[in-house]
Parts: structure tokens; sequence; C-alpha cells
């Protein structure tokens, strides 16, 4: 009996077969169809990468509380002989529709005002296949250098990339960070962590999430592409952002540059120098 198999039976599906789909370079996802309807799972080792799903379950959970975007209901998560899985809704995929744009604007905005006092998280969770960690801190540079840049360029400096004088570059940036209020986030907005439903809405998937500031979301989603202009746009119109802030984008792209750069290897490391030093 294979892996798949046991997640259906001891979800109670009546499996019929299997297929797998895009998943990326830590899970592997599959569609089950099974006798009353579809569902989605995702597998990893449990060895590798603990405790992951039951984050991502909650950060899922956590998404759908907002009431902003479709988020594909958790079904159950667990271990089996060392594979953890994920069981997802399975959501039908259709193409956008003319409001698509300004749909997904609107419900990030609705996203990001969603609130608590202090940034961080009950829980730390993954970005990538890295640890994310979300101690609480009451200002956005201290979330922002403490709970993000240090981590990475710590694991950074493990794999031989070294950078000096991070006091000054940390010092800088203080002064360019704007203390907003902290917005919850996807926390991995990039082009793959979207899909767009039967329906033609946006749907999120494949969070990292936290509350934090929200020009991440916003600086990650032009980092790789595959955005409108319109929803950036739309969304400074209905949820204003503080002066200035086209300039920092290429400051918060930096943590995810620094985690490409800590799972991927050196083809990262120009970029992320040329920022540092933009800001010493």
């Amino acid at each position: 009996m294979n892996t798949l198999t046991k997640i259906a039976e001891e979800n109670n599906l009546n499996l019929i077969n299997s297929s797998p789909l895009s998943g990326g370079d830590i899970n592997d996802v599959f569609l089950l169809k099974c006798a009353s309807k579809k569902y989605v799972v995702k597998t990893n080792d449990a060895s590798k990468f603990p405790g992951m799903f039951q984050t991502e379950a909650k950060g899922l959970d956590l998404l759908r509380s907002s009431n902003s975007f479709k988020i594909p209901s958790v079904i159950s998560f667990g271990v089996i002989e060392n594979t953890s899985y994920l069981l997802l809704e399975h959501i039908p995929e259709g193409s956008t529709s003319n409001i698509f744009w300004q749909q997904f604007a609107e419900n990030l905005a609705i996203l990001h005002k969603t609130t608590q006092p202090t940034f961080g998280l009950d829980h730390s969770n993954y970005i990538g296949s890295l640890p994310q960690y979300n101690g609480s801190e009451t200002s956005a540079a201290d979330f922002y250098i403490n709970q993000r840049l240090e981590p990475q360029f710590k694991i950074a400096k493990e794999q031989g990339f070294d950078f000096s004088k991070l006091d000054v570059f940390y010092k800088n940036l203080s002064s360019e960070i704007p203390n907003e209020p902290p917005a919850l986030l996807h926390g991995d907005l990039w082009g793959g962590n979207y899909m767009v439903s039967e329906h033609g809405t946006p749907v999120l998937i494949d969070p990292a999430v936290s509350f934090a500031p929200r020009e991440m979301d916003l600086a990650m989603m032009q980092l790789f592409g595959g955005f409108s202009e319109e929803i950036f746009n739309h969304y400074h119109s209905i949820f204003p952002l503080k002066n200035n802030w086209k300039q920092r984008v290429s400051l918060w792209q930096l943590y995810f540059l620094l985690v490409h750069l800590n799972i991927f290897g050196a083809g990262y490391l120009s970029r992320v120098q040329s920022i540092v030093k933009k800001y010493q």
C-alpha cells in the first residue's frame, strides 16, 4: 500500500486514483480523485522539515479568518511512515475576470488591515525550506532587523558569504522604515503562490504568514514578476502607502533575496550586496 493510499484511508476517503501536480523543491503535490470529490495533498520528508505542514495549516486558517482572499480549506495534516502530509480542499482553476487585479488589490488591502498589537506571531514557521522566526517586536524596524534579516545573514555567514559593517547598515535601515501597525501578510507572495478560481477570483496558497510590515508583501510581488501594475495603483488608492514607498522596495526585497541566496547559492549574492551597500 503506497503512502497516498494510506493518507486517503486515514482520512476515510475512497481513493480512485492520483496524479502529480507542480509542487516545488521541497514538497511533492498530488491531486487525489476520490469517490466523493477531489483533494490536494502535499507531502515531504518529516525528518527534514518538522512541523512545516502544521504551521502551514495554521497560516492558511489565519489567512481565511481575515475574510479577504479565497483560501483552500485544511482537511487534515499528519505523518505516515516519516512522510508528512497536508490534505487540502481542491479548488478548480479558471481564467482571470476583467476585474481580477482590482479584486486582488481590494483583497490584499483587507488582508493587510488585519492587525494585532505587536509584530510577529505566536509560533515560528518556514520561508521556503528555511526557518522563519516570528518573535514579538514592538516596531517595524526591530522586527525586520531582528526577526528577518539577522537570522538570514547568520545562515549566509555559515555558508561562507560574509558581509561587513552590518551594524552601520542596520542603523541606517532603522531610519528608513516607517513604523506602521503590524499587518497580516501572506509572507511569500510571488507569482507561483496565487491561483485563479473557476469563478475568476484570486486564491492564495503556500503562505509564510506573520504580522509584519505590509510593504514586504508588495515588494515580494515585484521581485519576480507575475502581477499587474494595476494592483499597486489600486491598492495605494484604497489603502495609501507611506511616502517614498517605491524607494523602499529593494530594502524589503533584501529578505527574500537572502532566503534565495541561502537556498540556491551565489547567483543572488551581487543583488544582496548592492542593497546592503546602498544603506551603508
